[in-house]
């Protein structure tokens, strides 16, 4: 089967809108149901870093009254300690070569809002897998990280192209709200990608050729599902 390329944010802190520091990190339902379903499927799933810094969860994320079901949170913690192992030891995004791996992953949580977005070393792991048609699927904030991907000519390599991710609503109404020091969706928007909104807090997934992106934690089954058949095809 496949290898996998799993980029996650190393960013344990957003700075706000107010220049308060917000706790951040991945979002753990998102890293743990595209890590499982994947390897379910037999793929072979490497997580990558900035650096390759051990990644830390969003301790919202593992909120019994953020997630609203306290089950949910108990099956998140046993699963990531089932994989602490590749989470305590990531490969740094400088040491990643693109022609090593099927596809490519990006959870969100608001953490790559503050380091991947920002990345120049995912901006040419995404350059490249992109140029090659390799999957890539990035969903809720992990779109974020598409903004690193520059063009030779100094242009958005997915200006032009159609995706979904954490909506400006669902960012004001359930995110940081009006504290966010920047909306995703809109900054993709004003760099030339289509954002296609789904309804707020509902899967919601596009695929535009190689790219497949979620709106939200709720689409993260279904990106996986997506990425499954894609690399099916």
């Amino acid at each position: 089967m496949s290898k996998i390329l799993m980029v996650v944010t190393a960013a344990d802190s957003l700075t706000l809108a107010d220049g308060t520091a917000h706790p951040t990190g991945f979002w753990a339902e998102e890293l743990v149901v595209a890590h499982r379903e994947l390897t379910r499927a037999g793929h072979d799933v490497v997580i990558a870093t900035p650096g390759g810094r051990v990644p830390p969860v969003d301790p919202g994320s593992l909120n019994p009254d953020v997630v609203g079901d306290a089950e949910r949170v108990t099956e998140f913690r046993a699963y990531l300690e089932t994989i602490r192992s590749a989470l305590d030891h990531p490969i740094a995004l400088d040491a990643v070569s693109v022609a090593d791996f099927a596809a490519v992953v990006l959870p969100g949580g608001h953490g790559p809002m503050a380091d991947l977005a920002f990345d120049e070393d995912l901006g040419r792991i995404l350059a490249t897998a992109d140029a090659a048609a390799l999957p890539i699927a990035p969903f809720c904030h992990g779109p974020a990280g598409l903004l690193s991907a520059t063009a030779t000519d100094g242009g958005f390599v997915f200006a032009g192209r159609t995706l979904t991710v954490f909506t400006d609503e669902e960012e004001r109404t359930g995110g940081l709200g009006p504290n966010s020091p920047w909306f995703v969706a809109t900054t993709l928007r004003d760099r030339g990608a289509t954002v296609q909104d789904g309804d707020p807090w509902t899967s919601h997934v596009v695929r535009d050729r190689n790219l497949i992106s979620g709106q939200n934690p709720q689409s993260s089954h279904a990106v996986a599902q997506a990425l499954l058949e894609a690399l099916a095809d």
